[in-house]
């Protein structure tokens, strides 16, 4: 929501459906691999980084170790900072404001880059996105390093009337589905480690949240100038949710390993 009155994602820890148990379980197994290789000294790439919460789960874990951050949205940005040092981390974490996109940043020992493979696209390039993606994710992550990638598959072959009810321009070749996503991180230069999904809980958890501030500011302000646009943009999103990509859109949370 663009009007400075609404609070924004206030309700959510993760920008995506992530729960506490899975991230923490995510974010232990990255920090473990870091203590076996560096004792702990290691470096975090986290790539579309929002406010890199798990970044800094990673970061408590492993006492030794730095991390930055990219992403275009400063407001996410500022939030990671705020918590950072809230957390006693801002020594040890950068939030930059860049491009993912051929990004200098790396090699580093753990990369993540959760729901932002588009983030790593080529300019001009048609979806799916994911082989050029993880291309980008191999040359970034040092050997015996550690990616985790969250990227959405196709659960099922969206209809006509879904992909229509979904985002502008939604495409049934956008994303593929979970073996083929999993078959193309091999073929980048990976092992799957560890190969998870978000669960409907997730997903319900995270849809509600995204739009809880909003819609609790649209009860409050049915008045107010810019509630029409408020609600028609809360309204899309909902129906896109509920009409488009319910129960056809996964999220898969993949932790890779690159081959020597």
């Amino acid at each position: 929501m663009t009007s400075t009155d609404v609070p924004r994602l206030t309700r959510l820890t993760f920008h995506g459906p992530l729960s506490q148990a899975r991230a923490d379980r995510i974010a232990a197994r990255a920090a473990e691999a870091l203590l076996r290789r560096t004792g702990g000294a290691g470096t975090v790439l986290d790539l579309g980084c929002g406010w890199g919460e798990l970044t800094l789960r990673v970061l408590e874990r492993a006492p030794g170790a730095t991390g930055v951050g990219v992403d275009l949205n400063e407001a996410d940005l500022e939030r990671g900072r705020a918590a950072a040092r809230e957390r006693g981390l801002d020594g040890r974490v950068e939030f930059a404001a860049e491009s993912a996109t051929d990004t200098a940043r790396g090699p580093a020992d753990v990369v993540l880059c959760l729901g932002s493979a588009q983030a790593l696209r080529p300019a001009g390039a048609e979806p799916p996105h994911t082989a050029e993606a993880l291309r980008a994710l191999r040359r970034l992550v040092r050997p015996g390093g550690r990616v985790v990638l969250g990227e959405g598959f196709w659960e099922r072959t969206p209809t006509a009337a879904e992909l229509a009810a979904m985002w502008p321009g939604a495409r049934a070749d956008e994303h593929l589905g979970l073996a083929d996503l999993v078959d193309a991180a091999v073929a980048a230069g990976f092992r799957p480690l560890w190969v998870e999904t978000a669960s409907d809980e997730e997903w319900q958890e995270f849809e509600s949240a995204y739009l809880a501030d909003t819609e609790e500011w649209l009860a409050a302000n049915a008045g107010h100038p810019e509630a029409e646009a408020v609600r028609e943009r809360a309204d899309g999103h909902r129906s896109a949710w509920l009409r488009g990509y319910r129960g056809v859109l996964g999220l898969a949370y993949l932790t890779l390993v690159p081959v020597g």
